[in-house]
């Protein structure tokens, strides 16, 4: 059977359009006869991350970037959605997508940072997920503590410069020749000092000697000693111990509360209270005791002087007794 010409025709045309999208797709970096895997990842920023990008791994690319759109929850958020070809690969679940620069150019990749999980992330998860410096930051990293320096530096050269035009004006020279005048004569009067103090140690050698042998007899003597202090110093320990030991805070305790009680009663007293309060502070009675004193004094006395009118001392008084009560009885 003769083929016609327009199915010929056809037939390349369809196999041309076929190798045409082949080859949009290869230079978009796609293998349309490879089936790779595909996971998602969410950036806040994808930092100019675009479709078709690469997927590496240890530098080693083994996918790319399939479709850069945002989420619907509201946040703005990224949702990446990329491939991996190689099917070798195995990827835990804790593996992480960052974002990376490849180059001065500016150039991003997925970057998967394989985790260390038992567990392999299923088709359609979506891992973690970060942004790492590009380069052109990672250089300003390093190079600002050495522009810090820098102007550090020119700060110091500038300060040294404007000591040194200082130093240069008159005035200024002036002033340091006679600091420099003023420390020669302090240098010298510390040399004159020294001579003097080499003077008193020659003169004073012997005494020292002797006391430095002193010192070395009293180390000497501590030494020989060392038993007797220790056990000086044990019996100290004891005492100490012993004081520890005792109700020292009970007694103390004791002491105060006696104190207030004592100090208590001497108010009471000071205020008439009780009876020695009375006696001190109740002049009536002491004017009534001493009245009494004199009342016995003057007894006293007059028993000293009139005896019989308080003693009846007679030989016969008892018969007169008796004969005075037969009376009385009659």
């Amino acid at each position: 059977m003769k083929i016609r010409k327009e199915v010929k025709i056809g037939f390349f045309m369809l196999i041309a359009i076929s190798l045409l999208f082949w080859g949009i797709n290869y230079l978009k970096g796609k293998d349309i006869f490879t089936k790779g895997r595909y996971y998602y990842a969410v950036y806040e920023n994808v930092d100019r991350l675009t479709a078709s990008n690469p997927v590496t791994i240890n530098g080693l690319k083994v996918g790319q970037v399939e479709s850069v759109d945002f989420l619907l929850d509201g946040t703005n958020h990224l949702l990446v959605k990329f491939t991996v070809d190689e099917n070798r690969i195995r990827i835990p679940e804790d593996s992480e997508a960052d974002i990376a620069s490849l180059d001065f150019l500016g150039s991003k990749a997925i970057v998967l940072k394989l985790g260390s999980s038992a567990i392999d992330a299923k088709v359609g998860d979506t891992l973690d997920s970060d942004i790492e410096a590009t380069l052109t930051e990672s250089v300003n990293r390093e190079i600002a503590p050495l522009k810090k320096k820098a102007e550090d530096l020119i700060k110091s050269v500038d300060s040294a410069i404007t000591v040194v035009r200082t130093i240069f004006n008159k005035k200024a020279q002036n002033d340091l020749d006679a600091s420099f005048t003023s420390i020669r004569s302090s240098l010298e009067s510390f040399e004159n000092t020294m001579n003097r103090v080499d003077n008193i140690v020659e003169e004073e050698r012997l005494h020292i000697q002797n006391i430095f042998k002193n010192i070395e007899s009293i180390t000497k003597n501590l030494a020989e000693n060392n038993e007797k202090l220790s056990s000086t110093l044990d019996n100290i320990n004891a005492i100490s111990d012993s004081l520890a030991g005792a109700n020292l805070k009970q007694t103390v305790q004791n002491a105060s509360n006696a104190m207030a009680e004592m100090a208590d009663m001497m108010d009471k007293v000071n205020r008439g209270e009780g009876s020695l309060g009375q006696l001190i502070n109740n002049d009536t009675l002491y004017e009534n005791i001493e009245a009494a004193a004199l009342d016995l004094d003057k007894l006293l006395l007059d028993m000293r002087l009139n005896p019989e009118r308080y003693v009846h001392f007679s030989i016969f008084g008892r018969k007169d007794k008796d004969d005075k009560k037969n009376k009385s009885g009659n």
